[in-house]
């Protein structure tokens, strides 16, 4: 598929009077740590041009195709609402292949042809890997949608964020208790070999060690094999908990020749919905899942009583109650993953407007209010409920969901404390030259 240029209408120029109400709304909304500075400076009424870097090809094609729909629609209300700082937002998609190499080579792209004023959008961590030492070197803000612990580790550059998603580390210490008590304490990981799943690996296994459990067995698995039943055998028999995060095309496949090897006699389950992104969960042959665990940032099912948040964002992004598409229903979203599309986007927005963010000059500007944020609170900007942002490492923190598969559909069974996802800092970004 072409790379794609989405354009929207720019502005019109805006009054000095209305100009000083948005800054002093963006303001408003800020919620700002030590350190927080406000910046005022003359409206501009060229748009803000936002780099989509969009896995539209390669694995995370179906990831690709959600956060791009979801993107368009934060971005077609926020410059409803007036845009940012009086400007519009100007979308400019490039497909990254889910490629780390030609992910760099997008990063470039947009900073030199498209001058973007930052990138955004990247899921797959090895591809965040690819791409943020590139962003770091032309100092163009890069806030990620990732999972990895890539950011958090102080791995990477101060240009580069995950402010709208947790990631894996925090993910698992939260869960990491409660599966050791209600599920099992030997356990047997499935995951994907390369950067994502090394961090489930390491993470997971330490966690589930604290709660006096252990991982008996580590089953990398390519992320392009299309087949997985050679890889079953070597589950040991005393395993009592499967844990799976499968990511990529074959995923459906996957849990199929699970559920043909095992039959009905198998350990626990434990999977995060990566294994079962955009599928659906009455699929034939996932009957075996029934009674199985699931990982979900945001709970696919909206349940009996869904926020008025959470309604509101479903409705804007064109997903029903069952997590999917309002156009089709066997077309099922990437609903616990998409959701960081669009609260980054507001984090952006905040941040810029803190800043008073009118161009290229301002990006250390940028930089520092994105650092000063602390509080997310729950709204129809934060659907996914309450965060806490560090700016020290560029991480947000906030809740996690248990859901058991009951009769073919998710229903929340446990939900973290953004507390027992907490660790402590290993790096400090904000020490770092901008």
């Amino acid at each position: 598929m072409p790379d794609s240029k989405l354009i929207v209408p720019q502005t019109k120029r805006v009054s000095r009077r209305s100009a000083l109400k948005l800054a002093g709304a963006g303001a408003a909304a800020m919620f700002a740590g030590p350190g927080y500075v406000r910046y005022a400076q003359a409206q501009s009424s060229e748009p803000i041009r936002i780099g989509f870097q969009v896995h539209r090809t390669g694995i995370g094609a179906a990831y690709g195709r959600w956060y791009e729909q979801t993107t368009n629609a934060a971005v077609k209300l926020i410059n409803e609402q007036g845009g940012i700082n009086g400007r519009q937002i100007e979308i400019i998609a490039e497909d990254d292949a889910t490629d780390p190499g030609r992910g760099a080579e997008v990063v470039e792209k947009f900073a030199t042809q498209h001058k973007c004023d930052v990138a955004f959008g990247t899921l797959f961590s090895h591809v965040v890997m690819g791409s943020a030492p590139r962003a770091g070197e032309l100092k163009l803000p890069y806030y990620v949608v990732s999972e990895g612990h890539h950011v958090a580790s102080g791995a990477l550059n101060r240009y580069t964020f995950q402010p709208g998603i947790t990631d894996v580390k925090s993910q698992v210490i939260s869960m990491a208790p409660w599966i050791a008590k209600n599920v099992g304490k030997k356990v047997t990981m499935i995951f994907p070999d390369f950067a994502f799943g090394y961090d489930h690996r390491d993470y997971f296994s330490a966690a589930i060690k604290a709660q006096g459990g252990e991982v008996n067995a580590l089953i990398p698995i390519p992320p392009t094999e299309s087949s997985f039943t050679r890889y079953f055998p070597q589950i040991p028999a005393d395993t009592e908990v499967i844990y799976h995060v499968m990511v990529g095309p074959a995923v459906l496949t996957f849990v199929k020749e699970m559920g043909e090897h095992f039959g009905s006699q198998h350990p626990a389950l434990f999977g995060f919905i990566d294994s079962l992104e955009a599928v659906d969960l009455k699929s034939p042959g996932l009957e075996f899942l029934e009674g199985s665990y699931l990982w979900e940032a945001y709970p696919r099912y909206a349940g009996a009583k869904p926020s008025a948040f959470d309604t509101f964002y479903r409705g804007k992004v064109g997903v029903d109650a069952n997590g999917a598409s309002v156009a089709d229903p066997a077309d099922i979203s990437t609903y616990s993953h998409m959701f960081g599309c669009w609260e980054t986007l507001y984090i952006l927005k905040q941040a810029m407007e803190a800043a008073g963010y009118q161009g290229p000059a301002d990006k250390a500007k940028l930089i520092e209010a994105t650092e000063a944020i602390t509080t997310i609170p729950e709204s129809n900007e934060h659907p996914q409920g309450d965060k806490l942002f560090n700016g020290k490492i560029h991480q947000s923190f906030g809740h996690q969901n248990i859901t058991q598969v009951k009769n073919g559909v998710g229903e929340v069974v446990y939900r973290t404390t953004i507390e027992e996802g907490l660790y402590e800092p290993e790096a400090d970004y904000t020490k770092m030259p901008l």
